[in-house]
């Protein structure tokens, strides 16, 4: 399929982590830029795969603005100004981010928890907060569940609210940290549903989420990033960082269905966590 490359949408340089004495993630470095298809407008989906510890939940901390790094740098587009390629530096808020929980507040129902994440939204009136919270409820199948509270909603519907939530505070940016985690069979087509609907709406939209699911990480990603401990004159160094970038865009692999090609990439990011 055609693609083309604009914008730079995220740029990590030299990103590194450490807490105390203990470095975490080192020498991470990657871009991502605006994918353009003919026809589409096509969001950005980037997966981070990786065994346990290898600093995963690290990496998400920082690119979300939680930690500030020990070096490196995390710039995001700037899409507040008109001018091209204009770039800032991540701060808390910029980027969305929804944990395994998918925290809301207890006391406030679903539609509440949405009028309170547009709150800082000062150019739209409470007519329009109305009519886009309603759009997003009918859009991502929420309509019924509107005037309830977190603990009578379902864990998809609870996830569902609490991305909606985020993309209403924070824009084109969105972190899932394991998304899928013990979801049943549906649930998991509701969060697949959930990111086509998040990157049909706009180009900037990037998602980058990790999952233990490496199928589901070569099935819906458009660029992927193992990480894992690198190997130093023979031996694993104590720290996580990319040990290997899967481009499925380039492998003419991206936006088809799953099949033997997808296949062959599970079986080669096995290969490479293994070692890692």
């Amino acid at each position: 399929m055609g693609y083309s490359m604009q914008n730079t949408l995220l740029y990590v340089e030299n990103l590194s982590v450490a807490y105390g004495e203990k470095t975490v993630i080192k020498d991470i470095n990657f871009v991502e830029k605006d994918v353009i298809r003919k026809d589409n407008v096509t969001g950005q989906v980037v997966a981070v795969v990786g065994r346990s510890g290898r600093g995963k939940s690290t990496l998400f901390r920082a690119l979300t603005g939680l930690i500030k790094p020990t070096t490196g740098k995390i710039l995001i587009a700037d899409t507040s100004t008109d001018a091209e390629n204009d770039a800032k530096e991540v701060e808390e808020g910029d980027i969305g981010f929804v944990d395994q929980k998918y925290t809301l507040f207890r006391n406030k129902t679903v539609y509440q928890s949405l009028m309170f994440a547009l709150r800082l939204k000062e150019n739209m009136t409470k007519e329009q907060k109305h009519e886009k919270i309603m759009t997003y409820l009918s859009e991502w199948g929420l309509e019924k569940v509107k005037d309830q509270y977190p603990c009578e909603l379902s864990g998809g519907q609870r996830q569902r609210t609490a991305i909606i939530e985020q993309i209403f505070c924070s824009g084109h940016y969105m972190v899932l940290d394991e998304p899928f985690s013990g979801l049943d069979v549906g649930n998991i087509e509701d969060v697949k549903n959930a990111f086509s609907l998040i990157t049909s709406m706009h180009e900037f939209n990037t998602i980058i989420y990790s999952t233990h699911d490496i199928e589901l990480a070569v099935e819906l990603a458009d660029s992927i990033y193992v990480i894992g401990y690198p190997t130093i004159d023979g031996k694993h160094a104590e720290y996580g960082t990319i040990v290997k970038h899967i481009d499925m865009k380039e492998l003419n692999l991206a936006w088809k269905d799953f099949g033997m090609d997808h296949i062959e990439v599970v079986k080669q990011i096995k290969a490479v966590m293994m070692q890692s």
